[in-house]
């Protein structure tokens, strides 16, 4: 299937060679078929295109990561990120540390909210992530975002890693361990509902979130800028309260070697009526994707076409 998509692309990018000058081959990093950034970058790539002008398409990849080397070697044009992880990379820090950065990574939209949620077992008697400190707490496996974005919540909240029984192991797996009473708590960083949370809270006893509010967000905020304020509503997870927390988001970045036209133009089309329509109606996290969701926790700087047209719309100074 992925070759069959590689080479329709090379055919078509050949095809769009004599008439450059007339068109614009905008190539969109999303995900794996099976994830949301697929899907999504899909509807955005038709929304933007625009015949005889500018042809996007979204083509499938492995993510975050792998649209940020992409766009940094010229493989595309466009891709989806994390928010934190775009500005790890563009930065030179985070998972970034020691690596070359992508100092040329910008912004052209954030898109919706990749929620941090802190669950734990209903009546546990946690109301804080500063109670969790000498308990089992399931951060993730090394290398992800949510073990960084852990650490970070954790250190907000007066506590290390040492203050803490840490397990390094995946949502479900920690899931699985709380339902044995083998785990009193874990973090994980994405798209609210997530299916081993809804799982979880339908199964047993039931589960509570953690806020991560006041103060402490306040100085997250602060200290790292691709930190959104968010919440989770109501029985978005079975039993569950609503929940104030933070948010990283999913980003549409780019280069600053892709031309300011283009970017222009497709951030004017991403947020054109008939655009937000069909993004509302075409998949749950596309009602998310509004002008003003657009400039929300952003930590790098934005293309140059993007900032023109944000300022023009009167949501940028």
């Amino acid at each position: 299937m992925k070759l069959k998509f590689l080479a329709a692309a090379v055919l078509a990018s050949a095809a769009l060679v004599g008439t450059a000058s007339a068109q614009q081959f905008f190539r969109i990093g999303t995900g794996g078929t099976a994830g949301t950034y697929y899907p999504v970058g899909g509807m955005i790539a038709n929304a933007v295109s625009q015949p005889g002008k500018i042809i996007a398409t979204a083509q499938a990849s492995n993510g975050s990561l792998g649209n940020v080397n992409g766009i940094a070697g010229g493989a595309m044009e466009a891709g989806f990120s994390q928010s934190d992880v775009a500005t790890w990379a563009q930065t030179g820090t985070g998972i970034f540390e020691g690596k070359p950065k992508v100092a040329g990574l910008r912004m052209i939209a954030n898109l919706y909210p990749e929620s941090i949620h802190v669950v734990v077992k209903k009546g546990s008697g946690f109301k804080s992530i500063a109670d969790l400190k000498g308990k089992r707490v399931a951060l993730d496996e090394p290398g992800s975002g949510t073990l960084i974005n852990a650490r970070l919540v954790l250190a907000a909240y007066g506590l290390k890693e040492a203050d803490i029984k840490p397990e390094y192991i995946k949502p479900n797996q920690a899931g699985d361990k709380m339902k044995d009473g083998a785990l009193d708590a874990f973090f994980f960083t994405g798209g609210a509902p997530a299916g081993a949370i809804a799982e979880l809270a339908s199964a047993g006893a039931g589960i509570e979130l953690l806020p991560i509010d006041g103060p402490q967000a306040d100085g997250l905020r602060k200290s790292s800028s691709f930190f959104a304020v968010d919440s989770i509503p109501a029985e978005t997870y079975k039993g569950v309260a609503a929940i104030k927390t933070l948010a990283v988001g999913a980003q549409l970045v780019t280069s600053d070697k892709v031309d300011t036209e283009t970017v222009y133009q497709i951030t004017k089309a991403l947020y054109s009526d008939a655009a937000q329509k069909t993004l509302a109606a075409g998949h749950a996290k596309g009602k998310y994707i509004t002008l003003q969701n657009a400039v929300q926790g952003v930590g790098i700087p934005y293309h140059a076409g993007a900032e023109k047209f944000y300022k023009e719309a009167g949501v940028l100074k």
